[in-house]
């Protein structure tokens, strides 16, 4: 069992890391193995819906989106990880995530997936719902920790200091790799997540 987790801050070892660092440890606690994933601090470009990826089974534009996909289709979870800015996630998660979730190339039925955010005071709670709403539309289970998934401080030494947080983040961890251990249970007792059965697609302006 293996979960993916994405560093969405420019920098690597920053606040978000360090909040993925706990995610690791809780995960490591419940028997799932992590990678660590940093998006890096160069532009990403956004999804132009070509249509392209649908064809390929990758994005024409070859950077770590790329390298994700390959790594999500053998992730059991996913937690996406990002700094807030203006209330809102940092433009390369969203432009990395567009892509990610855009492709059709990972199936993402029956893996489990939450969100952590990092900010300095204020502007998690959007940015949070806003990472939230990628597993909510793909069929994935969201893992909740006993807190909002959200870490406080401007440097990683004031974020040591969010002892709420750090442990919000490893309870997540702990919570995530239960969840993946019932999904394969599950599958194990005849008893395999659904995907998606029931199908319908209505345009309201034609």
């Amino acid at each position: 069992m293996k979960a993916l987790l994405i560093n969405g801050g420019p920098h690597k070892k920053g606040c978000t890391n360090l909040a993925l660092e706990y995610v690791a440890r809780g995960l490591a606690e419940g028997g799932v193995d992590s990678e660590i994933v940093w998006l890096g601090n160069k532009p990403l470009a956004g999804c132009m819906a070509c249509g392209r990826c649908r064809e390929q089974g990758r994005c024409v534009f070859d950077d770590v989106v790329n390298e994700l996909i390959l790594k999500a289709r053998e992730a059991d979870g996913l937690v996406i990880g990002s700094p807030v800015h203006y209330a809102a996630p940092a433009g390369q998660v969203v432009s990395a995530m567009h892509r990610l979730f855009y492709t059709g190339a990972v199936d993402w039925s029956g893996k489990v997936g939450a969100a952590v955010v990092s900010c300095r005071r204020g502007g998690s709670a959007t940015a949070y719902d806003q990472l939230n709403k990628y597993f909510s539309i793909t069929g994935m289970p969201i893992v909740s920790s006993y807190y909002w998934n959200e870490i406080h401080g401007n440097t990683p030494e004031e974020a040591l200091q969010d002892e709420e947080g750090l442990a919000t983040m490893q309870q997540l961890g702990l919570n995530m790799a239960w969840l993946i251990g019932c999904i394969k249970a599950g599958e194990k007792d005849g008893r395999p997540y659904p995907g998606r059965v029931h199908q319908a697609r209505t345009n309201f302006i034609r």
